[in-house]
């Protein structure tokens, strides 16, 4: 032992140049290696896993579980490399969460569970959604929304349909979830007196809802060496739209909506609220980083869009 460390001793001293250079490639190696490591407070060591959640509104938990729940379950067990499948039913609700073996691509893993999901027969209207990519240490972002002159619900149209989308755009976000605020809707409140005197029902008042509220494609009218594309605009866009509405025709007088009750902007039932500080009712937007990328390429990236979206749309983070 001791001649191999005289040797190498030795073959240091007569070869200093040597030496110096490969001092300068490990001093070089470790600092590409300090700057590139991801670095998180609390890494996710967790097996890969796949969430579905479903909603069935007005449902009881027990018929979310025999309806969704078991159909889901019983076709999710024939899938590969999986150690466990939790469900918890709630009123409405239907959550699902797949575990699967170490060592198992998340992203093979989501792709048999939507290929299996397609082959399970759910009941009218109801759509079973995998969540996105995100481990249970995944949130690395929350902010709010704030403004004097706008209500909770327009800021919640804002987060929707505009912050969201901004930030999902960000790479390495998973999805972002927001709580607080009101969904706007547009309520059409109809008076049974008028309903009866039109010899007419809600169910033709929600039909020709659903007819009015469409586009139709046309043909294509050819004039000399032009062509124009004819299609039917339907789609209403505010209160004055939806009373136009034509639920029927009597000897050729059309009764629209206004003629059965009132329209008016409204708010879905609002499941829950966020306070911050002062402020008893905000709207709150947390970001979900995907699974497995790298927090410290990720926040800055977030960080600049937030700085651009802020004086634009109220945020506080």
């Amino acid at each position: 032992m001791n001649t191999f460390i005289k040797n190498i001793i030795g073959f240091s001293l007569k070869h200093k140049g040597i030496v110096f250079m490969m001092t300068l490639l490990v001093i070089l190696a470790g600092a590409v290696s300090f700057y590139n490591t991801p670095v998180e407070a609390y890494p996710d060591v967790t097996n890969t896993e796949v969430v579905i959640i479903t909603q069935w509104p007005g449902r009881s938990a027990e018929e979310v579980e025999r309806f969704i729940s078991s159909p889901i379950e019983t076709e999710m067990n024939s899938i590969s490399h999986k150690t466990a499948i939790r469900s918890i039913n709630l009123f409405g609700l239907s959550f699902i969460k797949i575990v699967f073996e170490d060592g198992v691509d998340n992203f093979n893993a989501r792709m048999e569970a939507s290929q299996k999901l397609a082959n399970v027969n759910l009941p009218d209207g109801v759509d079973a959604e995998i969540q996105p990519p995100a481990g249970p240490t995944g949130e690395i972002y929350r902010y709010t929304l704030a403004s004097k002159s706008k209500t909770t619900t327009e800021l919640k149209t804002i987060q929707d349909w505009t912050i969201e989308k901004a930030l999902k755009a960000v790479p390495g976000v998973a999805d972002v979830v927001s709580f607080g605020g009101q969904v706007k809707t547009f309520e059409v409140s109809i008076n049974p007196a008028l309903l009866a005197k039109y010899d007419l029902t809600a169910l033709d008042v929600f039909g020709a809802l659903q007819r009015a509220n469409v586009n139709v494609g046309g043909d294509i009218l050819r004039e000399g060496q032009q062509a124009f594309v004819v299609r039917g605009i339907g789609i209403v866009k505010n209160v004055s739209d939806i009373e136009k509405v034509i639920v029927k025709n009597v000897n050729g007088v059309p009764v629209r909506l206004s003629n059965l009750g009132t329209v008016h902007e409204s708010a879905l039932p609002q499941l829950g609220i966020v306070g911050r500080d002062n402020h008893d009712d905000v709207v709150e937007g947390i970001v979900l980083m995907r699974k497995g990328e790298n927090p410290g390429l990720v926040l800055p990236q977030l960080k600049e869009k937030v700085a651009y979206l802020t004086p634009l749309f109220f945020l506080r983070t």
